[in-house]
């Protein structure tokens, strides 16, 4: 204790004596929890080992932290964290009969929420979560759980059989001696979250076997009905007889009335982080909020009118059109009366966020949706390609941006929080886990971050922060996540950059990802075949020796071919087997494979080399976008070409391969800007707007 002065003795616990002390290197005040171990019996003892064990694992804001262990006069000493807004059942007797407004309600709840999730991600129960266990900061705002001294550690698939806990709080299937894992804790959320409610507990008697017969028969009384349906509801869902009906802390997390109070959450207490080594403030500018990411990229250029201008018909919002998949020119996608700013292509999805922040997508319509018989004359109305709809359950929550893999999506919220919905293979949802999520729903471990843009490929994601760190995770074969590994991860993981280098923008590819720096460098990591990512080592006008050949990178490497590794990048993006950089010139460059064209070449070289597209000078380019055997790029003055493989309409016009840009026809009757393209395999998606003398609104 020499690193240690005692203040004074704040508890006496089932195992020992709880101490407030002043740590003497920083006058930090922490709990020291003494802990005899002499006179213990064997379960005594590895309970109190076991709360060791447990602390380390946790990392979370909304938990509280572990210190240091060590023994002194026969006695465990743990240190951790010291919450000085003493614990939430003191916060809800002190209300006496005041309910609590629903905001705060859930603001509190959301925190043990994010805390148990985080728990139960690191395969441990709780096993006593009561409001006495979930402590106060001293503004009495933020919230964390402690006292992990009954908490076991689970293998997967393995159930405890022990009944540990506080009578009041235990399940029914713990009554009835059954086996249960993280579903026990989830009645007791349900039991906190009633007492939040209501200021007293679920489930009280005057003896044991009184008590076990009101939770066995789930008799409690309804919380008051000024609160929402929503929430008296969710009460009833966490504290359902069967297990199997208690919801999992994801489909919580995801639900509206969560995803609200979650995104104040991040704004009320931002500066509540996760715990990581402190940098010092960057040297370059500042991130706006607001994203780029994979195969997406805007130009706000006046476009060229496609006809006559009828000032008696308004123009549209805005416009989407899409191109590929057997449409060999542009087809008009249905709107919902609204503008949309900027859109995604994955395998099967195609996306796009409105300018109030909604998410809508474009599906093929269900079988039959054309109607039944007609009458005899009737003429057969063509069956719509496309139906639109609004993403459901997205109330109180804005977009900003969205991303597309393959059968996953990710969306940035106007408050810096990614949220991810989809296939959970490979883990590229971020959740911890490989499961499929219906909903949005929130990359809980990165919501100590205020994130700026997020990126998709295939099978893997990249996400960066405000503060330039750069998050990876999902699928990792061939160095794509930039770990120095070739490892998966289903949660996010802090890539290293090299010394002096901060991303400004993400760029994912289907085996691959690119990030450009803030002085307009590029690193890539990933697969290199073709030399794709231009990592070869090449002079101008020269062609690599193999053993120069760079096949893969496992981290971020600087990009080695000129003219790439010489000139500001300002656009990037990465296709199947080939990519493209627009240089702060205006000119374009490809890379990589050239076996249908989609360099932009006369020529169907064989080349290692960038090469400069043929067919574009005098024209200035602005952004590009690569699909998995051809290229589309979008001119400063609005318009649109595409070379590259022809089949299944990839280009936008009936043309077979075409090695040279040629322009794209859209049917628009007004002069416009394009906003926003996406290429994704065979597809592309491209938003354009009408161009007037009215301001746009920001």
């Amino acid at each position: 204790m020499e690193k240690y002065e005692r203040i004074r003795v704040v508890g006496r616990g089932a195992f020992g004596i709880v101490h407030l002390c002043l740590r003497k290197a920083d006058q930090k005040l922490v709990i020291i929890k003494q802990i005899p171990v002499e006179q213990m019996t064997k379960e005594e003892r590895q309970a109190a080992q076991n709360e060791c064990q447990v602390l380390k694992l946790l990392n979370h804001p909304n938990v509280i932290e572990y210190y240091e262990n060590f023994l002194e006069d026969k006695a465990l000493m743990i240190a951790m964290e010291y919450a000085p807004g003493g614990t939430l059942a003191e916060f809800i007797q002190k209300r006496c009969n005041s309910l609590l407004e629903e905001e705060t309600i859930l603001h509190f709840f959301v925190q043990i929420l994010l805390a148990l999730h985080h728990v139960h991600t690191h395969l441990i129960l709780h096993r006593d979560l009561k409001t006495q266990n979930i402590l106060l900061d001293k503004h009495r705002m933020v919230v964390k759980i402690g006292d992990f001294g009954i908490s076991k550690i689970l293998s997967s698939k393995s159930k405890a059989y022990t009944v540990v806990g506080t009578p009041c709080y235990i399940s029914p299937e713990l009554c009835e001696g059954k086996p249960y894992n993280q579903k026990s804790d989830i009645w007791a959320l349900g039991c906190v979250l009633y007492e939040l409610a209501s200021l007293k507990r679920a489930f009280e008697a005057a003896n044991l076997p009184a008590l076990v017969l009101k939770i066995m028969s789930g008799t409690f009384a309804p919380i008051s009905d000024r609160y929402s349906p929503e929430l008296r509801q969710l009460v009833l869902s966490l504290l359902s007889l069967e297990p199997a009906q208690r919801p999992p802390l994801s489909h919580i997390m995801a639900q509206p009335l969560c995803i609200r109070a979650l995104l104040n959450l991040h704004t009320d207490l931002g500066s509540v982080r996760m715990r990581r080594a402190e940098k010092s403030a960057a040297a370059g500018p500042p991130l706006v909020p607001g994203s780029t990411g994979s195969r997406t990229s805007s130009a706000r250029c006046r476009g060229v009118p496609r006809g006559p201008a009828r000032p008696a018909i308004p123009p549209p919002l805005s416009s989407v059109y899409t191109w590929g998949g057997g449409l060999s020119t542009p087809l008009r996608l249905p709107m919902l009366n609204t503008e949309v700013v900027q859109v995604a292509a994955g395998r099967t999805q195609k996306a796009g966020v409105t300018r109030s922040g909604r998410l809508i997508l474009w599906e093929a319509p269900p079988l039959g949706a054309g109607g039944g018989a007609l009458l005899p004359g009737a003429i057969e109305q063509p069956q719509p390609q496309f139906v639109s709809r609004f993403l459901e359950g997205q109330s109180g929550v804005t977009i900003k941006h969205v991303a597309c893999g393959d059968l996953f999506t990710a969306c940035l919220t106007d408050r810096g929080i990614i949220m991810t919905f989809g296939s959970g293979s490979n883990g590229c949802l971020g959740h911890g886990s490989l499961n499929d999520i219906s909903q949005p729903t929130i990359v809980e471990a990165l919501l100590g971050y205020e994130m700026v843009q997020v990126a998709c490929g295939a099978s893997h994601v990249l996400a960066l922060s405000t503060e330039r760190e750069l998050f990876a995770w999902g699928r990792g074969d061939g160095g794509r996540l930039g770990l120095g590994t070739r490892e998966s991860h289903c949660c996010p993981q802090l890539v290293p950059m090299p010394p002096g280098q901060e991303a400004q923008r993400v760029v994912c590819g289907i085996d691959s990802s690119m990030i450009l720096t803030v002085p307009g460098q590029a690193l890539a990591c990933g697969s290199n075949r073709f030399n794709k990512l231009g990592l070869d080592p090449l002079s101008l006008g020269e062609e690599p020796a193999p053993h120069q050949q760079v096949e893969e990178a496992v981290t971020f490497t600087p990009l080695g071919s000129a003219p790439l590794d010489q000139e500001p990048l300002l656009s990037v993006d990465l296709g199947t087997a080939h990519s493209a950089a627009v240089t702060a010139s205006g000119d374009c460059y490809t890379f990589g494979s050239n076996q249908h064209g989609q360099l932009g070449t006369n020529a169907r070289r064989v080349s290692r080399a960038p090469c400069r597209v043929q067919g574009l000078q005098g024209i200035k380019i602005s952004t590009v976008a690569c699909g998995d055997a051809f290229t589309v790029a979008i001119g400063a003055e609005g318009e649109v070409f595409s070379w590259g493989k022809g089949a299944r309409g990839r280009l936008g016009r009936k043309d077979e391969d075409a090695g040279l840009p040629r322009p794209v026809q859209l049917d628009e009757t007004h002069p416009y800007t394009v906003t926003s393209v996406s290429c994704c395999h065979g597809n592309t998606l491209l938003a354009v707007r009408p161009v007037t003398d009215e301001p746009v609104p920001p």
